[in-house]
């Protein structure tokens, strides 16, 4: 499968699809103006990966911030990785949250209540 990456830019999160190397992030801020621009290309590759995915996925979310029209987006991500273990794939969802910041956790808590798929949360020190 062909490889997604993207650096992080002011509107734009950091991701990283790479089946080959099992490295699978999506990171940063996501306030784009089209989102469904942005993100069809991710949600895409999502589709095709779960038809032939690794033993083993491990999906890192790490966000500093998203608008209401991103959290959609990761919604049909985490869908997608709900239906993978659904299948009976193995999958995981790596929450990551900065320890000062409250709603992310909530909002990664929120999604984990939605789904099947298993989250691990991860604090870590934004300095």
């Amino acid at each position: 499968m062909e490889i997604i990456f993207n650096e992080a830019e002011a509107q734009f999160p950091k991701v990283i699809l790479d089946k080959d190397n099992n490295k699978f992030e999506i990171s940063g801020q996501s306030i784009p103006e089209d989102v469904v621009s942005f993100y069809a290309p991710i949600l895409d590759w999502l589709d095709n990966y779960i038809q032939n995915p690794n033993e083993n996925t491990e999906v890192a979310l790490k966000m500093v911030y998203y608008n209401t029209s991103s959290s959609k987006m990761i919604y049909e991500i985490i869908k997608r990785l709900n239906d993978l273990y659904k299948n009976k794939h193995a999958a995981k969802i790596l929450w990551y949250y900065a320890i000062d910041d409250e709603d992310m956790e909530e909002a990664g808590r929120k999604y984990e209540e939605m789904f099947k798929v298993p989250f691990e949360f991860i604090g870590y020190d934004p300095d």
